[in-house]
């Protein structure tokens, strides 16, 4: 890999267009340092200062076939020079191929692919899908969880990003998913844990009125809000639930599919099918936005004959198909996604464990694949987080020095509240793995000096 010469000239210049004309998402725009960005390969990107980054954060867990992927690349251009754009209502290759290798690959009968831009967008129309297919309005989801940021999404989504969003939407109701390391039901064990979540489930149904839920929604294994890997059985339940009431099950595998946790998609590792599922991020690791929901024959079959109210400019982008095309043949025939599984299960998995056993600051580790978590806390006994809950300024101190130190030392983190994630590209070599938790190792002594 060659990194081009520094010019931090360049870098300066990039900088201050940023400042003066970029506004940034989720960010106090007075209160931010963007990094500058001056190229990326793998699973590296660099600045404009010659400091090059190992990307454990995979930018926002997307990038899972890492960066610049050759013949991705080679795919987009040839796309353009052939058909930059058409209209959703036609029918080219690109969109028709994306579409067959991705319903090759989904659970069951997930048959027909609707192209949307992005995540956020495929939760949207899934809700819209779901609320038309059964006529009702209502829509259970879980705190602890992210659903995107558009009107029905954000208001689904279980963290505090929603608090300042959640106006003008209707219907939307929040239960507790299962969490057996902070449980919300005093379970002493992970069959406890999942025996009293369904149950709490199947409650908020009840008191909700069974007649007037469309759909209960969640992540596969919840992704922004903590890495939690449902407990065995749960899913099913989930499922079994959702049958009995006549009620639509969504999965939302924005983050947890396209081989993030070692599998295709996270529901294959509990072989539960839903009837409507969202993706987007590692479909084409955002080398062009794309997303889209994978519809059942059923729902499907609610809109053969009544038009489906809604559509986007730019669904079905040639572009991002083209590059979503050539990201699965990648993904299979450089075996990506079980590189995911064996650096999840020999290198990850067991080298965070071995950073818990050393670091008092870590309370638990957990995940799957590519899609970890180190929960931390300042005592394992009490189990009090690091950081309080939402914590900012001072408060989320300890939580940025973690950062900083990873940051000064070449490694790109992504932590949320009291939690570090590990999240690198499902393409990152045992290497650098290894050398990511080197660094991680040494800076959890910083947290560790929080701990009472």
């Amino acid at each position: 890999m060659s990194i081009p010469t520094a010019d931090p000239a360049a870098g300066r210049a990039v900088k201050a267009a940023d400042r003066a004309h970029v506004f940034h998402s989720w960010s106090a725009q007075a209160l931010i340092d963007p990094l500058a960005v001056a190229g990326a390969e793998g699973s590296y990107f660099w600045d404009y200062d010659g400091n090059r980054y190992l990307d454990f954060s995979s930018q926002l867990v997307n990038t899972n076939i890492g960066h610049q992927h050759p013949k991705v690349v080679a795919a987009i251009q040839e796309q353009a020079a052939k058909l930059c754009t058409i209209a959703p209502g036609f029918a080219v290759e690109s969109r028709s191929e994306a579409a067959r290798l991705i319903a090759e690959r989904t659970p069951g009968d997930l048959d027909k692919i609707f192209f949307t831009n992005g995540g956020a967008e495929a939760v949207e129309n899934a809700i819209r899908m779901a609320r038309l297919h059964t006529g009702r309005h209502k829509v259970l989801s879980a705190y602890r969880s992210y659903h995107g940021a558009t009107a029905n999404a954000i208001t689904l989504t279980g963290d505090p990003r929603r608090w300042a969003n959640e106006t003008g939407v209707s219907g939307i109701v929040h239960f507790w998913g299962p969490y057996p390391y902070r449980s919300n039901f005093h379970a002493e064990n992970e069959a406890q844990e999942c025996e009293r979540a369904l149950a709490h489930l199947e409650q908020t149904i009840a008191f909700e009125g069974p007649g007037t839920v469309a759909a209960v929604i969640l992540e596969t294994v919840v992704g922004t809000a903590g890495i939690l890997v449902p407990p065995a059985g749960y899913l099913a339940g989930v499922r079994e639930i959702c049958d009995r009431y006549g009620i639509v099950f969504i999965l939302d595998e924005v983050m947890a599919g396209f081989g993030r946790t070692g599998e295709w998609f996270a529901a294959d590792h509990w072989g539960v099918v839903p009837d409507l599922m969202t993706f987007a991020k590692g479909v084409n690791s955002g080398y062009v936005p794309l997303g889209g929901v994978a519809i059942s024959a059923e729902i499907a079959a609610t809109f053969a004959e009544q038009p489906f109210p809604g559509g986007l400019t730019y669904s079905g982008h040639p572009l991002a198909c083209a590059s979503a095309v050539a990201t699965i043949e990648v993904m299979a025939e450089e075996g990506i996604v079980e590189n995911a599984r064996h650096i999840g299960e020999n290198v990850l998995g067991p080298g965070l464990r071995e950073l818990a056993e050393r670091h008092p600051s870590v309370g638990e580790v957990r995940g799957l694949g590519v899609f970890w978590a180190l929960d931390l806390v300042r005592n394992r006994e009490t189990r009090e987080p690091l950081v309080p809950y939402n914590a900012t300024g001072a408060d989320n101190a300890p939580m940025a020095e973690l950062a900083a130190a990873c940051k000064k030392q070449g490694l790109w983190p992504f932590v949320n509240m009291n939690r570090f994630h590990v999240v690198p590209p499902c393409t990152i070599t045992e290497e650098e793995a290894r050398s990511g938790l080197a660094i991680l190792d040494e800076a959890l002594t910083l947290t560790d000096a929080h701990t009472v």
